[in-house]
């Protein structure tokens, strides 16, 4: 997939430090890895009734090109208190926090938190201490093509709200929209996820 990216507090230039750069780099390959043929391959053997939107493609291919060696639902805390789902984060390797954010624009400060509380000391006793964030989502682009919900949070929208936070967001953070496919897009008028391929696309 292609992406553009944004850098909070130059998290761009914490992630080239010796200590991140070959994390960081597992990403990045990770995600440019992802082809169109490999969202509609999958996207195609869902089963689910009601399909909508290439979300779950996309997070599939992400955690399975990662591999093992990333923590998948990393806990922030350690705390029993603090274990469920609101306080992990998606993935998470060394010194870096990975949110994948297609989730309710309701939802964005959340987000924007987590990788601070991974990074930042706290009177909760931490599970994992990292140095840098990472959010990855969907730019309005690719939420449209894509088939998404119109209420998901999406990268514009989640660089709006840096300059209001800009005190409180006080960790590195990066941020990744990613765009849409060349070859494809979902079918607006159709709530089942029918993919339209573009002409010359080499897909079917």
């Amino acid at each position: 997939m292609k992406f553009q990216t944004h850098s909070h507090r130059f998290a761009d230039l914490v992630l080239q430090q010796d200590e991140n750069k070959s994390t960081y780099d597992e990403l990045i390959e990770a995600i440019s890895s992802i082809s169109d043929a490999d969202i509609a391959e999958h996207f195609k053997s869902m089963t689910r009734v009601g399909k909508k939107s290439i979300s779950q493609s996309i997070n599939h291919l992400i955690r399975e090109r990662l591999g093992e060696s990333w923590n998948p639902e990393a806990p922030i805390f350690q705390d029993d208190d603090y274990a469920g789902e609101t306080w992990r984060l998606d993935f998470a390797k060394g010194p870096i926090s990975v949110e994948v954010a297609f989730n309710h624009g309701g939802d964005i400060a959340w987000n924007l938190l987590k990788p601070v509380l991974a990074s930042e000391l706290n009177h909760v006793k931490k599970k994992i201490q990292t140095k840098v964030g990472i959010i990855i989502c969907a730019t309005s682009e690719l939420k449209k093509r894509g088939g998404f919900d119109s209420a998901i949070g999406d990268y514009e929208k989640f660089l709006r709200y840096l300059k209001p936070l800009q005190n409180v967001l006080t960790t590195p953070i990066l941020f990744i929209g990613l765009l849409p496919p060349a070859s494809f897009k979902l079918d607006p008028k159709n709530n089942k996820g029918v993919i339209i391929y573009e002409p010359d696309s080499g897909i079917k």
